[in-house]
C-alpha cells in the first residue's frame, strides 16, 4: 500500500513537471493553493499508475517483436499512449474540474496530442525516475 502511495505522489510531481515543461500538455484549471486541487491531480496521478501498472504491460508484450525490429525505440510510443488513454480515461470519468489535455486530446485527435504525449512521457520517466531515486535509494543500491 505504500508503494502505491509512494507511486502516486512520484507521478503527481511527474505530470506536474511534464505540465510546466511540456507547451501543450495542459491542465488547465490547477491552482497551488487550492488544496482539493492537489487532490484532483493525486486522482490523474492514481489513474497514470494504475494504467501503468496494468495495462502498459499487456501492450508492451503484443509490441515485443516491433519493440525487437526497432531497437526498444516502440517504448516511446507506448509510453505516449499511456498518457493518451490516461487523459481519455480522466476526461470520460469527469471526477475532475481539472482538464487534463495534451496536444488538444482529449477532443481533438491529431498529430499535435501523439508528439506532445511522446514528448511528456519523456519528461515524466525522466523525473519520475530521479525522484524515485532520491526517494527510495535502496533500488538503487540492490537491497
Amino acid at each position: 500500500m505504500i508503494d502505491l502511495a509512494i507511486k502516486v505522489a512520484v507521478n503527481a510531481v511527474a505530470l506536474l513537471a511534464a505540465a510546466n515543461v511540456v507547451p501543450e500538455f495542459k491542465l488547465g484549471g490547477f491552482h497551488v493553493d487550492r488544496p482539493e486541487d492537489w487532490l484532483q491531480i493525486a486522482v490523474i496521478a492514481l489513474v497514470f499508475a494504475l494504467v501503468n501498472t496494468y495495462i502498459k504491460p499487456i501492450v508492451k508484450m503484443l509490441a515485443l517483436p516491433i519493440d525487437f525490429m526497432t531497437m526498444g525505440l516502440v517504448a516511446f510510443v507506448i509510453n505516449g499512449a499511456m498518457l493518451l488513454g490516461t487523459a481519455w480515461i480522466v476526461d470520460q470519468a469527469k471526477a475532475t474540474t481539472i482538464t487534463f489535455t495534451l496536444g488538444g486530446y482529449p477532443p481533438h485527435w491529431g498529430y499535435e496530442a501523439i508528439g506532445c504525449a511522446v514528448v511528456a512521457s519523456i519528461v515524466i520517466s525522466i523525473v519520475s525516475t530521479v525522484v524515485g531515486i532520491l526517494l527510495v535509494p535502496r533500488k538503487v543500491i540492490g537491497f
